[in-house]
């Protein structure tokens, strides 16, 4: 009898270590798992912070600053004005003979800023905005939703040229134009999921007990939606730096000295011609590459957070 007893103990001890050791995982552990398995995805998290951090650490190994005129090259950028190391040009110089490796860091700058900054900005307002008009609903809700059908029925890109010649072109301008044109999108993306949850019964719980309606969308709505928000955050900062770039392309964007992506791919593109294409080549590499990572990165979190795939 004592001996089935110590079997007995042995096998309880034996479970409940197993217990223990089998932990729960939370839907954002799991999806960090997730996410880590895609090997396109963490590749391009590891590019994407090498290149965040060169615009950082660059300037340190920078022989001329981004305004500098080396005059040496001045007339004859062609011939002396190609990549070298003897003169501290890494990425060569640009038409006016200023360092293109100074000036990548800086668009690399202005041009990802722009693209989180105006994320940032699109996400908060359109968020709260379809959270609102789904949660509320009614005419509320229908009145609000022709506003956005208007807005997007209007050009975004005229609208924005608009805003910057009525407003004046500087950083901050662009910063607030793109964002506030980029947030429709997703009001209407976020409403949708919004009529899914609000009907749920935490929710109704949660008004049961006289919660106030700004606290259940604050608390309840909102982050139950942050699934949906990262992954289509993830995917619009690209969109803020195509639609950056294509302001500074036309000369409407960041004005000099400052320069961006798209303002230095302009200028590479009109003297290219001239066998100087590395003025056009890194430019386009930053560019390119970093818009290859956020749509890699986009698509690992919507694999990581698709609720079929758990």
């Amino acid at each position: 009898m004592l001996v089935l007893n110590k079997v007995k103990i042995q096998e309880m001890a034996d479970n409940i270590a197993e217990m223990d050791a089998v932990k729960g995982r939370s839907l954002w552990t799991d999806a960090r798992r997730r996410f880590m398995q895609n090997k396109a995805a963490t590749a391009s998290v590891f590019v994407l912070t090498l290149i965040v951090l060169f615009s950082f650490i660059g300037p340190y190994f920078a022989v001329w600053t981004n305004e500098q005129i080396d005059w040496a090259v001045l007339g004859r950028v062609a011939e002396l004005g190609q990549p070298s190391f003897a003169n501290g040009h890494f990425f060569g110089t640009d038409s006016l003979g200023r360092d293109l490796y100074s000036r990548v860091i800086q668009g690399t700058r202005i041009s990802l800023s722009v693209g989180f900054v105006g994320a940032t900005v699109a996400v908060i307002i359109g968020t709260l905005y379809g959270a609102i008009a789904g949660y509320v609903g009614g005419r509320v809700d229908q009145f609000m939703m022709r506003i956005v059908d208007i807005l997007m029925a209007i050009p975004g890109m005229f609208v924005l040229i608009l805003m910057l010649v009525v407003f004046g072109r500087s950083i901050l301008m662009l910063f607030i134009a793109i964002g506030l044109l980029a947030w429709l999108d997703m009001s209407r993306i976020v409403r949708g999921q919004t009529l899914s949850i609000k009907n749920k019964e935490f929710v109704e719980a949660a008004r049961a007990t006289g919660v106030k309606n700004s606290k259940i969308i604050t608390r309840h709505i909102v982050p139950n939606l942050l699934g949906v928000v990262v992954v289509y955050a993830s995917l619009l900062v690209p969109g803020m730096i195509l639609i950056e770039s294509s302001i500074s392309f036309l000369g409407l964007g960041v004005q000099e000295p400052s320069t961006s992506w798209g303002a230095l791919i302009s200028d590479g593109a009109k003297t290219i011609r001239y066998d100087t294409e590395w003025q056009l080549l890194f430019p386009l590499a930053f560019f390119v590459t970093s818009l290859f990572c956020f749509y890699f990165i986009g698509d690992g979190l919507r694999d990581a957070l698709d609720p079929k795939d758990r």
